[in-house]
């Protein structure tokens, strides 16, 4: 039997990974639903999700599949919005009457294949918006005064009559931290390979020191992960 977890890029799947064996839980990340993260670069739509659970569907008596969580980013459009997304896309596939009522709640649902199985979901989210951009920020543990000084780059954008969104900031902040802040003399050598998301499972493989595992801001994913952890 396994425990299955729904997530939305590969970057997303590389950070969950990471912080469940820091956890010592057994969960399995699934592929992600956007593949190359430029998919999802606009966002993610009912279509690309409902694809991802029909195959899981599919896979149910294949896989000895029990649970399946959703984890998704909030972006800007609130908890409401994500649930009401993530609902209508179960109903869809699993033509159930139930529905998610919250994060980190598992519903029950009946399959094609004379079994139940569990669904919850969680958005990832600083403060009810953002992404995994932002939750890196957010957990950060090295001095990062190359990063921090986007602050002022950001009010000079403002002031010049550019707006960066937040996504874009967090973004942009994440690159200069990995490229400047934390990338040793030696790794310079080989930026594009160890200093940038696009090298990601390099940075949590190698240097998981620059990221807090125990920050507070994580408990709300730790407590859903905890739901999908495998009896033994």
């Amino acid at each position: 039997m396994s425990n299955i977890l729904v997530v939305e890029s590969k970057n997303d799947k590389i950070f969950l990974e990471a912080l469940i064996n820091h956890l010592n839980y057994d969960i399995k990340v699934d592929t992600p639903i956007c593949i190359d993260d430029y998919e999802c670069l606009e966002g993610l739509n009912n279509q690309q999700l409902i694809k991802t659970l029909k195959a899981l569907k599919a896979d149910i008596p294949k896989r000895g599949i029990e649970k399946i969580g959703i984890v998704i980013d909030i972006d800007d459009q609130g908890i409401e919005n994500r649930l009401e997304m993530v609902n209508q896309c179960v109903k869809s596939v699993f033509n159930n009457t139930e529905i998610l009522p919250n994060t980190s709640e598992l519903i029950t649902i009946p399959t094609d294949y004379q079994n139940e199985i569990e669904i919850a979901c969680y958005f990832t989210n600083v403060d009810n918006k953002g992404e995994l951009e932002t939750v890196l920020k957010a957990i950060k543990t090295k001095n990062s005064p190359h990063a921090d000084c986007l602050i002022e780059w950001r009010k000079c954008m403002e002031k010049n009559g550019y707006k960066p969104t937040d996504k874009d900031f967090d973004k942009f902040w994440i690159s200069i931290y990995l490229r400047y802040d934390t990338c040793s003399k030696q790794e310079q050598k080989q930026a594009g390979r160890k200093c940038s998301m696009n090298s990601f499972d390099y940075i949590m493989k190698k240097k998981l020191d620059i990221w807090n595992f125990e920050h507070p801001i994580l408990e709300d994913l730790k407590m859903f992960l905890n739901l999908f952890e495998t009896e033994t």
